[in-house]
């Protein structure tokens, strides 16, 4: 036998191996039903040829002629059960019927060995197929399930695949020599066809498709060197070496090949997914460096929302007092703004149990004639708790799990525009994205219990210097007290009562710093231009009389706003130049600019204070912001600490440096939408500041 009867044989058993492989996996549907008829057409139709070849009788000419018209009668009703028309009989499949008698009296006739009767078979095989992909493509594009138009996409590539190879080994049916790659090629992509046909999850079909691609590619290099070897080459001896080196080839370029393809096959097919993967890996990336749930859960709903694969979504977090779970962000339709858990408490506990809940498919479990099951009950139970949700009682549901176990948020994702959303591959990112929200939410606690102890421990610092603070005008105001009630004293001395009155004010500037540094301030928070307020507070000091400095202004352009209080943040910049100028400063320089943070996916504005002044010792580097600590003789010492508060309150964070002559302070603030600016006019007066 040659190598066209041999592959002939081989191929034919194979295909009849997967059609009688796809009856035997459980009860078989229409779609299994006609598959396993397409792939036993090919199968005896590569076996006829074998007969044909082998035996030489015209008898299996016919018989093959037969088979290649059957081909398209069953792949039309194939491409029918998977996507069916939703009305009606698909116009393909009858006008297949129409011409399936005329070409069955055509290849039995005595005639059909002349070519134009070979000719008319091949243009209707090949025709009717190929139109019949195509109507298929068309009726998955349509689909309103995400699900049914990825396997409709990756069946017909598959099937035009298959269609290809089988083209070019059906060339020898009207006279062309081709050898039988074809052949090999056509029963691997039917087999590849199976798998679709059986497998549910898509994951697992591409990286099939993606492992047989490979395999093949490496069987036929493999293959060729082989054959280059024995035939150019020539020789045992040389033929051993060249197997030698042909293995050494093999082992070097699999892994690069097989991690190429996979790549390729990722993005081929996975372009949805990808994207999703994207955007919640950088809410992922972005919430490593979250310790505030507000902002954690603005991270997580702006990625929703810019992923484009969702139509709405909400986090709800459970209340800190309570067992109900509050509204944290949300976009989409309008969203209930609490959760109660006793309403709840069916869909909470299908969260234990599940990190990952698709409502929709629930749904559809309960409603195929299973109503009387366990299982069933229990779902309606939980599509029962999640009418709770409103427009987001369909969705997927991700539970936020604590350290212990405990449902301490719930993420609702929805996408109402497509049936079959989310696959069970994309369920598995938002549970990623949950046990990062999970972490977030700890961290939040635990940062609360190490600023709780801060607080307790700047609390016991402040005692301490205020008792300083107000003893020593107690002491003073007590010593003039008793010098002016000494009655051989004479006349009262006018000193000691301007002493006294000097003390008086001493201690309200101390009580009245120390309430504005304990009271919660009223920030009113807006886009803010931060140049303006720069240029506007400069303007401001260089008409006073009391700032003798040089002040100069380095303005950065087009800044975006940031999220600040104008007021607040003038009379912080104005307690930094009175800084300087008290510390011996004869210039100081204020600038801004901008700064990106691409791990964080945030810009930043930033303000620079310098000065040329002695600068800061290293011994007091770390004691600039403390309460009532101060370098000078007079003051009281809250001045940056109450500026650091301020900064802290918009998001931001003010920093101190010196290398020698001169001093910069840094005031770094988050960039915010551009709003409405927030800039005072020019004729407001700023707000009294602290010495």
């Amino acid at each position: 036998m040659d190598l066209r009867t041999r592959t002939s044989l081989f191929c034919g058993a194979l295909a009849l191996a997967i059609a009688v492989s796809m009856l035997l996996r459980g009860r078989p549907r229409k779609p299994q039903i006609f598959f396993a008829a397409f792939a036993a057409d090919i199968g005896l139709w590569y076996l006829a040829q074998w007969l044909y070849h082998f035996v030489r009788a015209d008898v299996w000419a016919h018989f093959t002629a037969l088979l290649a018209v059957l081909l398209p009668q069953f792949a039309l009703n194939l491409f029918e059960s998977v996507v069916p028309e939703p009305s009606r009989r698909s116009h393909l499949v009858r006008v297949g019927r129409l011409l399936l008698i005329p070409m069955l009296v055509a290849v039995l006739s005595p005639e059909q060995g002349r070519g134009l009767v070979r000719g008319a078979v091949f243009v209707y095989v090949f025709g009717l197929i190929g139109a019949g992909l195509w109507s298929l493509a068309l009726r998955g594009q349509q689909s309103d399930s995400r699900a049914t138009q990825r396997r409709v996409r990756f069946l017909v590539l598959i099937g035009a695949l298959a269609m290809a190879f089988t083209l070019a080994d059906f060339l020898w049916f009207i006279g062309a020599p081709l050898p039988p790659v074809g052949a090999v090629l056509s029963i691997v992509f039917l087999f590849v066809l199976a798998e679709s046909m059986s497998r549910e999850r898509l994951l697992d079909l591409y990286e099939t498709l993606g492992r047989l691609l490979v395999a093949t590619a490496l069987a036929f290099a493999l293959a060729g060197i082989f054959y280059v070897s024995v035939v150019l080459m020539g020789g045992f001896d040389t033929m051993y070496l060249s197997a030698v080196m042909a293995s050494i080839v093999i082992l070097v370029l699999f892994e690069p090949l097989r991690a190429q393809v996979e790549e390729y096959i990722h993005k081929l097919f996975f372009l949805e997914r990808v994207d999703l993967d994207k955007a919640l890996s950088a809410a992922r990336r972005s919430l490593l460096h979250v310790l505030q749930v507000d902002e954690m859960a603005r991270v997580v709903i702006s990625s929703l929302e810019r992923s484009r694969r969702a139509t709405g979504a909400a986090l709800y977090l459970r209340d800190p007092g309570g067992a109900d779970y509050r509204l944290a962000d949300s976009f989409g339709a309008p969203v209930p703004q609490g959760i109660e858990a006793a309403a709840a408490r069916a869909l909470l506990d299908r969260l234990r149990e599940s990190p990952v809940v698709v409502l929709e498919d629930l749904e559809r479990a309960t409603t195929r004639g299973r109503d009387e099951t366990k299982g069933a009950e229990g779902n309606r139970q939980v599509l029962a708790s999640a009418e709770l949700l409103g427009p987001l009682r369909r969705g997927l549901c991700a539970g936020v799990r604590s350290e212990g176990g405990a449902i301490v948020g719930v993420l609702v994702v929805v996408d109402d525009r497509v049936r079959d959303a989310f696959s069970p591959d994309e369920a598995g990112l938002f549970e990623s994205l949950a046990v990062q929200i999970g972490v977030v939410i700890e961290n939040s606690r635990v940062y609360l219990r190490l600023q709780e102890q801060d607080r307790l421990a700047a609390l016991g610092q402040m005692a301490a210097g205020l008792a300083h603070e107000i003893k020593n005008p107690l002491g003073a105001i007590k010593g003039a007290a008793q010098l002016l009630s000494d009655p051989d004293g004479g006349a009262p001395d006018p000193e000691f009562v301007d002493i006294i009155l000097e003390e008086v004010e001493r201690l309200d500037r101390v009580v009245g710093s120390v309430l504005d540094y304990a009271r919660p301030s009223k920030s009113k928070l807006g886009a803010t231009d931060v140049s303006a307020v720069v240029a506007r507070t400069a303007q401001l000091l260089r008409a006073g009389p009391s700032v003798p400095v040089e002040l100069v202004t380095e303005l950065a352009s087009e800044l975006p706003p940031v999220r600040a209080d104008a007021e607040q943040l003038r009379q912080v910049l104005i307690n930094l130049v009175k800084n300087a100028q008290q510390a011996g400063a004869r210039r100081v320089v204020l600038s801004t600019r901008r700064m990106g943070d691409a791990e964080l996916s945030q810009d930043w504005v930033e303000i620079v204070v310098h000065d040329d002044g002695p600068g800061i010792a290293p011994d007091v580097m770390d004691k600039l912001f403390l309460p009532f600590f101060t370098t000078k003789h007079k003051g009281t010492g809250l001045g940056l600490a109450i500026s650091q508060r301020l900064v802290q309150e918009m998001g931001g964070a003010i920093t101190a440096t010196s290398h020698g002559a001169g001093a910069s302070f840094n005031i770094r603030l988050p960039a915010a939408p551009r709003e409405a600016l927030s800039v005072p006019p020019p004729e407001r007066e700023p707000a009294a500041q602290l010495a």
